[in-house]
């Protein structure tokens, strides 16, 4: 469902900032700001590795990877890179510059140091000018400054990603263990009423991961999974809408659970919160709003004043799911141009138990 940090560039390069926040979410997402982009407005057929690689004729889009690692003596991490870009304007400029862009790019970056219970993250912006950043084929490689996710000549996996900053580095290869599977309906994922509020979605729910990460001074050599998402569009939200709450869940059980509760202004859930079921089986079974339940159990001040439910009960009665998902650290926000909370999660039974899965959780709007 990842929908959130686009607002930042619409933030900064244009749209009207509220004092809290700078950016209504809301607004921003909602309607068309210029005639000229394509719109998601029904299913089309996906290729890979050609759909890996950049849709430019839609405003938004982004590569959203996050994961949980572990080193030699068990210490635990969450990792998020996200690549976003965003198109200004329809066409392409023609004047020459080297610095003429309709394109620009934004990256966020974050690694949740568990057992230190420290979270640290980095924001990064730029124009898709002068080899800044961009997203070329031949090979794959999508980058911003010196952060980079590379792929094979052809967009084939392995891709290696890497991120450089003062409090942590990553340095990761990922590796697919499943393979695409197609979000909402054969991969349009609608958002809201109107038709072309949606998105062209897709989630390569687990891949393998190996490499090395720096959180402070300290280096260690981890391996894991994490989970990639990609989706392009022009526009998705309505005007009564607010926000989300997006799960991605691994369980031990050999199934992928993705599912999303968009958030009405006056408080209920909108009817085009969705999600799916990758089995172990790889069947996937698809989800719309009435099969599934979410209630708060626990929730986090941030010092911000943003309030933030960290604890979970999530049922799918369908599916025999009774579930608790609940924050690994409690303070993963992202105090970034937009502040939302992005974070590492674990799953037990709700009735209790060990726990039986791992995965990601963001919430915006609050």
């Amino acid at each position: 469902m990842r929908l959130v940090l686009i607002l930042l560039l619409l933030g900064v390069y244009g749209c009207s900032r509220d004092s809290a926040t700078g950016i209504d979410v809301a607004d921003a997402l909602g309607g068309v700001p210029e005639t000229g982009f394509a719109r998601a407005m029904e299913p089309r057929t996906f290729s890979f590795p050609e759909d890996h690689y950049s849709h430019p004729d839609y405003r938004n889009e982004w590569w959203y990877l996050t994961g949980q690692l572990e080193d030699e003596n068990g210490a635990r991490f969450g990792y998020q890179l996200t690549f976003f870009r965003i198109a200004l304007a329809p066409k392409a400029t023609v004047r020459d510059s080297a610095w003429a862009t309709r394109q620009l790019w934004m990256a966020h970056a974050a690694l949740s140091d568990i057992d230190a219970q420290e979270h640290r993250h980095e924001q990064r912006f730029a124009r898709a000018a002068l080899g800044l950043a961009g997203q070329s084929r031949s090979p794959f490689r999508v980058w911003l400054e010196d952060w980079t996710l590379v792929g094979g000549e052809d967009g084939e996996f392995p891709w290696t990603l890497e991120v450089e900053s003062d409090d942590f580095s990553l340095a990761l290869t990922l590796t697919p263990e499943r393979a695409p599977v197609l979000q909402g309906k054969d991969g349009l994922s609608q958002k809201s009423a109107e038709a072309g509020n949606a998105s062209y979605y897709y989630s390569i729910t687990r891949l393998e991961t190996a490499g090395e990460l720096r959180s402070g001074d300290l280096i260690h050599a981890v391996d894991g999974r994490s989970w990639l998402d990609r989706e392009w569009s022009t526009s998705a939200l309505g005007d009564d809408q607010i926000g989300w709450d997006w799960f991605s869940l691994q369980l031990s059980s050999g199934a992928d659970l993705m599912l999303y509760r968009l958030r009405e202004r006056a408080g209920g859930t909108d009817p085009h919160s969705a999600g799916s079921i990758l089995s172990a089986d790889d069947r996937r079974i698809g989800l719309g709003a009435g099969d599934f339940e979410l209630d708060a159990l626990r929730w986090w001040t941030s010092p911000d004043g943003a309030r933030y439910p960290v604890a979970w009960r999530l049922r799918v009665p369908g599916e025999e799911l009774d579930l608790r998902v609940e924050a690994l650290l409690d303070d993963q926000e992202m105090r970034t141009s937009v502040s939302y909370w992005e974070g590492a999660v674990g799953v037990w039974p709700f009735a209790g138990g060990e726990s039986i899965g791992r995965g990601y959780l963001e919430m915006t709007g609050y």
